[in-house]
Protein backbone atom coordinates (compact mmCIF):
# COMPACT_ATOMS: atom_id res chain seq x y z
CA UNK A 1 0.00 0.00 0.00
CA UNK A 2 1.48 3.34 -1.08
CA UNK A 3 1.40 5.91 1.73
CA UNK A 4 1.89 9.63 1.14
CA UNK A 5 2.54 11.80 4.20
CA UNK A 6 1.70 15.43 3.50
CA UNK A 7 4.11 17.40 5.67
CA UNK A 8 7.22 16.19 7.47
CA UNK A 9 7.07 18.33 10.57
CA UNK A 10 6.87 17.30 14.20
CA UNK A 11 3.78 15.13 13.69
CA UNK A 12 3.86 13.88 10.10
CA UNK A 13 7.62 13.46 10.16
CA UNK A 14 7.49 11.39 13.34
CA UNK A 15 4.72 9.01 12.29
CA UNK A 16 6.02 8.76 8.73
CA UNK A 17 9.45 7.86 10.04
CA UNK A 18 7.97 5.15 12.25
CA UNK A 19 6.13 3.70 9.26
CA UNK A 20 9.27 3.83 7.13
CA UNK A 21 11.27 2.03 9.81
CA UNK A 22 8.58 -0.64 9.90
CA UNK A 23 9.13 -1.28 6.19
CA UNK A 24 6.06 0.47 4.82
CA UNK A 25 6.06 2.20 1.42
CA UNK A 26 6.21 5.82 2.59
CA UNK A 27 6.78 9.04 0.65
CA UNK A 28 6.74 12.57 2.11
CA UNK A 29 5.19 15.46 0.19
CA UNK A 30 6.97 18.62 1.33
CA UNK A 31 7.67 22.16 0.24
CA UNK A 32 11.03 22.87 -1.41
CA UNK A 33 12.51 24.50 1.70
CA UNK A 34 11.71 21.54 3.93
CA UNK A 35 12.95 19.18 1.22
CA UNK A 36 16.32 20.94 1.30
CA UNK A 37 16.65 20.50 5.06
CA UNK A 38 15.73 16.83 4.91
CA UNK A 39 18.11 16.11 2.06
CA UNK A 40 20.93 17.81 3.94
CA UNK A 41 20.33 16.44 7.45
CA UNK A 42 18.07 13.47 6.87
CA UNK A 43 14.83 12.90 8.75
CA UNK A 44 16.28 13.14 12.23
CA UNK A 45 14.43 12.30 15.46
CA UNK A 46 16.06 13.04 18.81
CA UNK A 47 15.04 13.23 22.45
CA UNK A 48 14.47 10.78 25.29
CA UNK A 49 18.06 9.62 25.00
CA UNK A 50 17.87 8.34 21.42
CA UNK A 51 18.62 9.57 17.93
CA UNK A 52 17.31 8.19 14.65
CA UNK A 53 18.37 9.42 11.22
CA UNK A 54 16.54 8.21 8.11
CA UNK A 55 16.82 8.98 4.42
CA UNK A 56 13.23 9.76 3.45
CA UNK A 57 11.71 9.48 -0.01
CA UNK A 58 10.67 13.05 -0.84
CA UNK A 59 8.35 14.69 -3.33
CA UNK A 60 7.36 18.25 -4.02
CA UNK A 61 4.04 19.04 -5.67
CA UNK A 62 5.62 19.29 -9.11
CA UNK A 63 7.02 15.78 -8.84
CA UNK A 64 3.92 13.82 -7.82
CA UNK A 65 4.16 10.45 -9.54
CA UNK A 66 0.59 9.16 -9.54
CA UNK A 67 -2.10 8.28 -7.06
CA UNK A 68 -1.49 6.98 -3.53
CA UNK A 69 -3.59 4.52 -1.56
CA UNK A 70 -3.42 6.43 1.74
CA UNK A 71 -2.78 10.16 2.08
CA UNK A 72 -1.97 11.29 5.62
CA UNK A 73 -2.47 15.06 5.88
CA UNK A 74 -0.35 16.42 8.71
CA UNK A 75 0.04 20.18 8.35
CA UNK A 76 -0.95 23.21 10.39
CA UNK A 77 -4.46 24.49 9.74
CA UNK A 78 -3.06 27.66 8.20
CA UNK A 79 -1.23 25.54 5.61
CA UNK A 80 -4.21 23.33 4.70
CA UNK A 81 -5.48 25.25 1.63
CA UNK A 82 -2.04 25.18 0.02
CA UNK A 83 -1.53 21.55 1.04
CA UNK A 84 -4.79 20.52 -0.63
CA UNK A 85 -3.64 22.18 -3.85
CA UNK A 86 -0.26 20.47 -3.60
CA UNK A 87 -1.62 16.98 -2.97
CA UNK A 88 -4.57 17.03 -5.38
CA UNK A 89 -2.72 15.16 -8.13
CA UNK A 90 -1.91 12.33 -5.69
CA UNK A 91 -5.56 11.70 -4.73
CA UNK A 92 -7.30 9.32 -7.10
CA UNK A 93 -10.69 7.57 -7.14
CA UNK A 94 -9.45 4.85 -4.78
CA UNK A 95 -7.35 7.03 -2.45
CA UNK A 96 -8.22 7.49 1.23
CA UNK A 97 -7.40 10.83 2.85
CA UNK A 98 -6.78 10.84 6.61
CA UNK A 99 -6.25 14.25 8.24
CA UNK A 100 -4.31 14.73 11.47
CA UNK A 101 -5.39 18.30 12.21
CA UNK A 102 -6.93 19.81 15.31
CA UNK A 103 -10.56 20.81 15.70
CA UNK A 104 -13.26 20.02 13.14
CA UNK A 105 -13.26 22.77 10.49
CA UNK A 106 -10.73 20.97 8.31
CA UNK A 107 -13.20 18.13 7.72
CA UNK A 108 -15.54 20.44 5.81
CA UNK A 109 -12.66 21.71 3.66
CA UNK A 110 -11.37 18.22 2.84
CA UNK A 111 -14.85 16.84 2.17
CA UNK A 112 -15.57 19.68 -0.23
CA UNK A 113 -12.26 19.26 -2.06
CA UNK A 114 -11.99 15.46 -2.27
CA UNK A 115 -15.50 14.20 -1.49
CA UNK A 116 -16.75 12.89 1.82
CA UNK A 117 -16.42 9.27 0.75
CA UNK A 118 -12.66 9.70 0.31
CA UNK A 119 -12.01 11.20 3.76
CA UNK A 120 -11.72 9.41 7.09
CA UNK A 121 -11.64 11.10 10.47
CA UNK A 122 -8.39 10.96 12.37
CA UNK A 123 -6.96 11.79 15.78
CA UNK A 124 -3.28 11.80 16.67
CA UNK A 125 -1.51 12.41 19.94
CA UNK A 126 2.25 12.82 20.04
CA UNK A 127 4.67 14.85 22.13
CA UNK A 128 7.12 16.22 19.57
CA UNK A 129 8.41 19.54 18.33
CA UNK A 130 10.83 20.86 15.69
CA UNK A 131 14.09 22.41 16.83
CA UNK A 132 16.03 25.22 15.17
CA UNK A 133 17.79 22.79 12.82
CA UNK A 134 14.52 21.27 11.65
CA UNK A 135 14.98 18.03 13.58
CA UNK A 136 12.08 16.34 15.36
CA UNK A 137 12.50 16.29 19.14
CA UNK A 138 10.50 13.85 21.25
CA UNK A 139 9.23 15.40 24.46
CA UNK A 140 7.50 12.30 25.80
CA UNK A 141 6.61 8.72 24.96
CA UNK A 142 2.96 9.32 23.99
CA UNK A 143 2.30 8.49 20.32
CA UNK A 144 -0.97 7.14 18.96
CA UNK A 145 -3.32 7.33 15.99
CA UNK A 146 -7.07 6.72 15.88
CA UNK A 147 -9.02 6.63 12.61
CA UNK A 148 -12.59 5.91 11.62
CA UNK A 149 -15.29 6.32 9.02
CA UNK A 150 -17.00 9.69 9.26
CA UNK A 151 -20.45 8.12 9.40
CA UNK A 152 -19.35 5.66 12.09
CA UNK A 153 -18.97 1.92 12.13
CA UNK A 154 -16.22 0.09 10.28
CA UNK A 155 -15.46 -0.90 6.69
CA UNK A 156 -13.24 -3.06 4.54
CA UNK A 157 -10.99 -0.12 3.70
CA UNK A 158 -10.50 0.67 7.38
CA UNK A 159 -9.44 -2.95 7.89
CA UNK A 160 -6.92 -2.57 5.05
CA UNK A 161 -5.62 0.70 6.45
CA UNK A 162 -5.30 -0.92 9.87
CA UNK A 163 -3.00 -3.54 8.35
CA UNK A 164 -0.94 -0.80 6.71
CA UNK A 165 -0.58 1.54 9.70
CA UNK A 166 -0.53 -0.73 12.75
CA UNK A 167 2.48 -2.47 14.24
CA UNK A 168 4.79 0.42 13.39
CA UNK A 169 6.07 1.59 16.76
CA UNK A 170 3.03 3.58 17.87
CA UNK A 171 -0.44 2.70 19.12
CA UNK A 172 -3.06 2.45 16.39
CA UNK A 173 -6.79 1.92 16.79
CA UNK A 174 -10.10 2.34 14.99
CA UNK A 175 -12.99 4.27 16.50
CA UNK A 176 -16.59 3.38 15.61
CA UNK A 177 -17.45 7.04 16.39
CA UNK A 178 -14.48 9.07 15.16
CA UNK A 179 -16.26 12.42 15.33
CA UNK A 180 -16.78 11.90 19.05
CA UNK A 181 -13.09 11.09 19.43
CA UNK A 182 -12.18 14.24 17.49
CA UNK A 183 -14.42 16.38 19.67
CA UNK A 184 -12.95 14.91 22.84
CA UNK A 185 -9.42 15.69 21.65
CA UNK A 186 -10.63 19.21 20.83
CA UNK A 187 -11.72 19.61 24.45
CA UNK A 188 -8.26 18.54 25.62
CA UNK A 189 -6.15 20.67 23.28
CA UNK A 190 -8.32 23.77 23.77
CA UNK A 191 -8.08 23.38 27.54
CA UNK A 192 -4.30 23.00 27.56
CA UNK A 193 -3.76 25.72 24.94
CA UNK A 194 -6.01 28.18 26.75
CA UNK A 195 -4.34 27.52 30.10
CA UNK A 196 -0.86 28.07 28.65
CA UNK A 197 -1.97 31.21 26.82
CA UNK A 198 -3.75 32.80 29.76
CA UNK A 199 -0.96 32.20 32.29
CA UNK A 200 1.85 32.59 29.71
CA UNK A 201 3.45 29.44 31.01
CA UNK A 202 3.33 25.69 31.53
CA UNK A 203 0.89 23.61 33.53
CA UNK A 204 3.40 23.66 36.40
CA UNK A 205 3.66 27.44 36.23
CA UNK A 206 -0.11 27.68 36.64
CA UNK A 207 -0.36 25.24 39.54
CA UNK A 208 2.51 26.97 41.38
CA UNK A 209 0.43 30.15 41.59
CA UNK A 210 -2.32 30.73 44.11
CA UNK A 211 -5.60 29.86 42.41
CA UNK A 212 -3.83 28.51 39.34
CA UNK A 213 -4.92 24.95 40.02
CA UNK A 214 -8.54 26.00 39.50
CA UNK A 215 -8.06 27.62 36.11
CA UNK A 216 -7.47 24.47 34.05
CA UNK A 217 -10.59 22.68 35.31
CA UNK A 218 -12.67 25.81 34.69
CA UNK A 219 -11.49 25.96 31.07
CA UNK A 220 -12.12 22.23 30.65
CA UNK A 221 -15.67 22.65 31.92
CA UNK A 222 -16.34 25.32 29.29
CA UNK A 223 -14.95 23.22 26.43
CA UNK A 224 -16.82 20.13 27.62
CA UNK A 225 -20.07 22.11 27.79
CA UNK A 226 -19.66 23.06 24.11
CA UNK A 227 -18.99 19.43 23.17
CA UNK A 228 -22.06 18.28 25.09
CA UNK A 229 -24.28 20.90 23.46
CA UNK A 230 -22.98 19.79 20.06
CA UNK A 231 -24.01 16.19 20.83
CA UNK A 232 -20.65 14.80 21.95
CA UNK A 233 -20.68 14.77 25.77
CA UNK A 234 -17.35 13.96 27.40
CA UNK A 235 -17.51 10.98 29.78
CA UNK A 236 -16.73 11.97 33.35
CA UNK A 237 -13.70 9.69 33.46
CA UNK A 238 -12.27 11.38 30.35
CA UNK A 239 -12.98 14.85 31.72
CA UNK A 240 -11.35 13.88 35.02
CA UNK A 241 -8.27 12.87 33.04
CA UNK A 242 -8.14 16.23 31.25
CA UNK A 243 -8.51 18.10 34.53
CA UNK A 244 -5.80 15.99 36.17
CA UNK A 245 -3.45 16.69 33.24
CA UNK A 246 -3.81 20.46 33.55
CA UNK A 247 -3.32 20.51 37.32
CA UNK A 248 -0.16 18.42 37.70
CA UNK A 249 2.30 20.24 39.97
CA UNK A 250 5.68 20.77 38.34
CA UNK A 251 4.47 19.74 34.87
CA UNK A 252 6.39 21.34 32.00
CA UNK A 253 3.61 20.48 29.53
CA UNK A 254 2.60 23.08 26.97
CA UNK A 255 0.44 22.92 23.84
CA UNK A 256 2.09 23.22 20.44
CA UNK A 257 -0.08 26.30 19.85
CA UNK A 258 1.51 27.95 22.88
CA UNK A 259 5.00 27.04 21.72
CA UNK A 260 4.18 28.74 18.40
CA UNK A 261 2.92 31.77 20.31
CA UNK A 262 6.06 32.27 22.39
CA UNK A 263 8.23 31.67 19.30
CA UNK A 264 6.49 34.56 17.56
CA UNK A 265 4.95 32.28 14.94
CA UNK A 266 1.37 32.12 13.59
CA UNK A 267 -0.95 29.95 15.67
CA UNK A 268 -4.01 27.81 14.96
CA UNK A 269 -6.21 30.27 16.83
CA UNK A 270 -9.12 30.07 14.40
CA UNK A 271 -8.99 26.29 13.98
CA UNK A 272 -8.85 25.54 17.71
CA UNK A 273 -10.50 28.53 19.39
CA UNK A 274 -12.27 30.70 16.84
CA UNK A 275 -14.36 27.79 15.55
CA UNK A 276 -15.02 26.43 19.05
CA UNK A 277 -16.22 29.75 20.45
CA UNK A 278 -18.35 30.42 17.36
CA UNK A 279 -20.06 27.06 17.89
CA UNK A 280 -20.49 27.90 21.58
CA UNK A 281 -22.30 31.13 20.69
CA UNK A 282 -24.53 29.33 18.20
CA UNK A 283 -25.38 26.74 20.84
CA UNK A 284 -25.92 29.31 23.60
CA UNK A 285 -23.01 28.09 25.74
CA UNK A 286 -21.08 30.77 27.69
CA UNK A 287 -17.29 30.44 27.33
CA UNK A 288 -15.65 33.50 28.94
CA UNK A 289 -12.21 31.92 29.39
CA UNK A 290 -12.12 30.47 25.88
CA UNK A 291 -13.33 33.83 24.52
CA UNK A 292 -10.50 35.62 26.36
CA UNK A 293 -7.99 33.18 24.93
CA UNK A 294 -9.33 33.71 21.42
CA UNK A 295 -9.03 37.49 21.68
CA UNK A 296 -5.49 37.28 23.10
CA UNK A 297 -4.36 35.03 20.26
CA UNK A 298 -6.04 37.20 17.64
CA UNK A 299 -4.11 40.19 18.96
CA UNK A 300 -0.94 38.14 18.48
CA UNK A 301 -1.94 37.31 14.90
CA UNK A 302 -2.71 40.98 14.15
CA UNK A 303 0.74 41.98 15.38
CA UNK A 304 2.35 39.40 13.12
CA UNK A 305 0.49 40.68 10.07
CA UNK A 306 0.63 44.36 10.92
CA UNK A 307 -3.12 44.50 11.50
Amino acid sequence: MRILVVGAGATGGYFGAQLQQAGRDVTFLVRPGRAGVLRERGLRITGLGTETVLTPRLLTAAGIDGHYDVVLVSVKATALPAAMDDVAAAVGPHSTVIPFLNGMAHMDALNERFGGDAVLGGVVRVLTTLDAEGDIVRLGTLADIVVGEQQGGTSQRVDQITAALSGAGFDFSVSPDIRRAMWHKWVFISTLGALNTLVRGSVGDATATSGGDRLGPQIAAEAAAVAAAAGYPVPQQTLDGVQAFVTRPGSADTASLYRDLVAGQPTEVEQIFGDLTARARALGVPTPLLDATTVALRVHEQRLTGG
